[in-house]
């Protein structure tokens, strides 16, 4: 055991490591520092814990083998196409955690508070299980989502509003019951059934987000469950769970917002669900009534890259599914070697999780000067010869302009059509991950290269010349 001077010490060096890490991650040239720092952080507070606030280790020692065993095994074998459905399920433990640990700190016959402080240690029991409960199924919702064991559409029930704000109401009511119960056993009813409508909420909460906006919903998740592990240290009178908890939840808060405002939405839209509401067949405007979409081959494609002064690249989900990121950073270099400027375009909420396109190019070693963000870049596509879509189709549909009554009506976009030519990959003409139609497919200056993305970009990547 060692004594609380050194505990404490050890607790504030792991929160600075957290808030370096986390500022750190705030953009790709320092995100691996970052995540070093995040490491070191999370081991000096695994370590302080075990040796500052444990007696009994044989336990410990055997859970912890455990959890690094599966941890690793899944790390090593999960893809980066399949990273969201991993970080939603590990925010489904976090949740799990607190609602375990919510129960046990209730049950726990050493717990002896009396007057205003059992009142405020049960709130925080109360809280923390109520929101890991939302957490945990909250986030098993949208691994399945993630993983397409759940449909991408949202679930609209009839009255759904009046039957969440019944859930909330439901709750506030035993909430009342269970800080007014008498015993422990009289508790247990108002907490057990809080738990169970808010294991309800949480499925039906996720169930009715539609597929477009999964990444903010995956940002979300990620701040409950900061703000159950902090519930959890308000539990546990562990000063470090809280500060590390208040981080995380904050800064999920922070991005969520971010990213509802780069949709052109606001938080409590998503919740209520939204975009994916419609058909999945592809709509087609007056103008576009009768006319057909134009193929191209991969040929074709790199003679225009080649004949080009300026190329920008957008990259979507569907260069994550066919893994086509380290063939299109060799195009890149080819191109480059050339004097072809060369672009990449990233919307705020391309692939399924923030950042996602962003650490996929980082990995196949893209320069991080030539990606950049949506409102970086959507005034020079017009000065563009040759845009690439690579798997993207909500970020760059030109419906969220022109149509007031499509379901991304008023989301920011990538204005690829301005260009002057407009290559898009694709494996066929379904629609996006939001179930909406796309009129970029039949644009005069567009022209489709169906197939695999991967494939697609080696035989580009073989047919330009040098």
């Amino acid at each position: 055991m060692i004594n609380e001077g050194l505990l404490t010490a050890a607790y504030i060096i792991a929160s600075i490591l957290f808030i370096l890490s986390l500022s750190g991650l705030s953009h790709p040239e320092t995100a691996r520092r970052g995540n070093i720092y995040g490491m070191i952080g999370m081991f000096i507070a695994i370590f302080a814990i075990i040796f500052g606030e444990v007696s009994q280790y044989e336990v410990l020692i055997v859970a912890m083998v455990i959890g690094a065993i599966i941890g690793i095994t899944v790390a090593a074998r999960v893809e980066m196409t399949g990273m969201p459905q991993l970080v939603a399920m590990l925010h489904s433990f976090v949740g799990l955690a607190a609602v375990l640990v919510g129960f046990a700190s209730y049950l726990d016959p050493s717990s002896h508070f009396e007057g205003t402080e059992k009142i405020i240690h049960e709130v925080e029991i109360y809280l923390g299980v109520l929101i890991g409960a939302v957490t945990f199924t909250g986030s098993v919702i949208a691994f399945g989502k993630l993983q397409g064991i759940v449909g991408s559409r949202p679930l609209l029930l009839p009255l759904r509003h009046f039957f969440n704000l019944g859930l909330a109401l439901a709750c506030i009511w035993f909430g009342v019951e269970f800080i007014n119960a008498e015993s422990v056993s009289a508790g247990m009813i108002p907490l057990g059934i809080m738990t169970v409508l808010a294991l309800i909420f949480g499925i039906h909460m996720v169930m009715a987000i539609g597929g477009a906006d999964m990444p903010v919903v995956v940002s979300m998740l990620n701040s409950y469950s900061g703000w159950a592990a902090a519930a959890i240290g308000f539990m546990l009178g562990n000063d470090l769970l809280i500060i590390t908890g208040a981080l995380v939840g904050s800064s999920g808060a922070i991005l969520s917002y971010i990213m509802c405002r780069a949709m052109n939405r606001n938080f409590l839209s998503v919740i209520a669900g939204g975009f994916g509401t419609t058909a999945g067949s592809v709509s087609v405007g007056d103008d576009d009534e009768g006319k057909e979409v134009v193929s191209t081959t991969a040929e074709e494609t790199a003679q225009l890259f080649q004949d080009a002064k300026s190329v920008i690249i957008v990259p979507g989900y569907g260069m994550a599914v066919a893994q086509a990121q380290h063939p299109i950073s060799e195009v890149t270099k080819k191109l480059r070697a050339k004097g072809i400027t060369v672009r990449f375009g990233i919307h705020p909420v391309a692939g399924r999780l923030p950042g996602h396109m962003n650490v996929l190019l980082a990995e196949a070693r893209v320069p991080y000067d030539i990606v950049l963000e949506m409102d970086e870049i959507n005034d020079d596509f017009p000065d563009t010869d040759v845009v690439l879509v690579i798997g993207a189709n909500d970020t760059v549909n030109p419906a969220a302009q022109d149509d007031p009554n499509s379901p991304i009506a008023g989301m920011p976009v990538l204005e690829v059509w301005k260009a002057k030519t407009v290559i898009v990959m694709k494996r066929s003409m379904a629609s996006g991950y939001a179930g909406v139609g796309n009129p970029l497919f039949f644009k005069e200056n567009t022209r489709m290269l169906f197939g695999d993305a991967k494939a697609s970009v080696d035989a580009i990547l073989t047919n330009i010349a040098g």
